[in-house]
């Protein structure tokens, strides 16, 4: 059995409809014959369709189905989620895209920033010639430009010092467009120096948002690290008391 669920932003997730032997049921308040789902066995795939697309069906849309233990319990299982956008506007690649590198004691950090695309819904991954690297990868959050509906990404990857050699790819998918770029002739962060007069504001302002983010991360693993060492501080000293 496939389940279709629907959440709109800023409020719970509610099911949509369920696929169970080829039959279809919809949820009731919601019209039965604008929503079609599709089991494809051997490709292990159920396709939700909506017809005649309207404003309000703008959502995040997840399948999920039932899993069951070998112990005898279920648990649900959800995809990833497809996000929705209704809009009037069409679609938009990226108008810039690069990589930006900063090199710190033993470590190099590889910072992929992808700049003005609509809609917002992008998939970023970096891999190097044979697979993709998940390892010391953190993923920034879209953020909006000046302009209206146009946004920006940044992802970035730090590696040892001694694979500064090695080629890495920053991909990313789009509806509108698929690229691959490589560490190679890329742009070197130098605070020593002043920034080009070709950017403008608005270009070292969105550099600073994403290395604020990374800073704004590294100090929640801090905290949590700090927080972590003191129960662990705390669990010692019971111990000995009540020991």
């Amino acid at each position: 059995v496939i389940h279709w669920y629907k959440q709109k932003e800023g409020e719970a997730p509610e099911r949509l409809l369920f696929f169970s032997g080829g039959k279809v049921t919809v949820e009731s308040g919601f019209q039965a014959n604008r929503y079609m789902a599709e089991r494809i066995s051997d490709q292990k795939r159920c396709v939700l369709t909506i017809k005649d697309v309207i404003p309000d069906d703008a959502a995040t849309y997840y399948c999920a189905y039932w899993d069951h233990h070998l112990i005898g319990y279920y648990n649900k299982v959800f995809g990833s989620g497809t996000k929705l956008v209704v809009s009037d506007k069409g679609s938009s690649p990226p108008a810039n895209s690069e990589i930006l590198q900063k090199k710190h004691e033993n470590q190099i950090m590889y910072i992929c920033l992808i700049e003005k695309f609509y809609p917002e819904v992008i998939r970023v991954a970096w891999t190097d010639d044979e697979k993709e690297v998940t390892d010391n990868v953190v993923k920034g959050d879209t953020w909006k430009s000046t302009k209206e509906d146009e946004y920006s990404i940044a992802s970035w990857l730090t590696v040892s010092a001694e694979n500064k050699d090695k080629k890495y790819y920053c991909k990313y998918e789009h509806e509108a467009e698929e690229a691959s770029l490589p560490t190679q002739g890329i742009f070197t962060l130098d605070r020593t120096k002043t920034a080009p007069q070709e950017e403008d504001c608005r270009t070292v302002f969105n550099r600073g948002n994403f290395m604020y983010q990374l800073m704004h991360r590294t100090a929640y693993l801090v905290y949590i690290i700090l927080l972590l060492k003191s129960c662990m501080y705390y669990l010692i000293i019971l111990f000995f008391i009540y020991r």
